[in-house]
């Protein structure tokens, strides 16, 4: 699926992305894995000043962490107009810090040098395709981070043992039966299919390593689903 298609669908989706309480549905352990990263970024960095939120979405992840730090600068980006202006909308009010909103790829995403002190990527990754692209946005995001600022990810992980991904993927899908019955986990395969191609979690460590991070840690797993980060010494 093109860059303009996964756009197209998610400026269609605003709702289900806006909810502060639940997160993103489809996502095993949403708002546990919401708090987790937020609370973990917050705790890392407490004299944050400047937060870039890849694939922001409505905004759920900066909103939880202007609880904890609400004088943030704040730097929205995301492939969807509408899911933007949702996101300012919300983000807005809840800071004294500057908002702004970019609505790009962040393939090509232009990431000044020591300009963050925390990167939060939830649920966006997984669009990446080549390793090329892999290495060269952890790379630029490791560039983007002061010195002791945290890259925070949120997301669908593969598996490289082929059983074990199977095993994975049939509790996801026994997940998705109970959330909302066969043809809404038939709904969600289908758009991972055609979109997604995620890694597995010991690949984006390892590559947070290489990258030049110092500290890198899991915060959670559960299924297809992983919390995890790094911070830059």
């Amino acid at each position: 699926m093109s860059v303009p298609e996964i756009r197209a669908r998610f400026d269609a989706d605003v709702e289900r992305f806006s909810n502060l309480d639940t997160g993103q549905a489809a996502t095993v352990d949403a708002p546990l894995v919401l708090d987790l990263i937020t609370q973990t970024a917050a705790a890392v960095t407490p004299d944050a000043r400047d937060l870039l939120d890849v694939g922001c979405g409505a905004g759920n992840y900066t909103l939880k962490l202007l609880r904890h730090n609400p004088t943030l600068n704040v730097t929205l980006v995301d492939l969807s107009r509408p899911m933007l202006d949702r996101a300012l909308e919300r983000v807005a009010p809840q800071t004294s810090g500057t908002v702004v909103a970019e609505q790009i790829d962040i393939r090509a995403l232009n990431l000044e040098e020591h300009r963050f002190d925390i990167v939060i990527a939830a649920a966006v990754l997984h669009h990446l395709r080549t390793d090329e692209e892999w290495r060269d946005v952890f790379h630029r995001v490791y560039k983007t981070l002061r010195p002791g600022g945290g890259f925070w990810i949120a997301d669908l992980v593969a598996h490289s043992n082929d059983r074990i991904h199977s095993v994975m993927w049939m509790r996801y899908a026994k997940y998705l039966d109970d959330l909302g019955g066969d043809a809404y986990r038939e709904a969600v395969f289908r758009y991972i299919d055609a979109e997604d191609t995620p890694k597995s979690l010991p690949y984006q460590l390892d590559l947070l390593s290489s990258v030049g991070f110092s500290t890198v840690e899991v915060l959670h797993k559960n299924s297809c689903f992983a919390a995890f980060g790094a911070v830059k010494s």
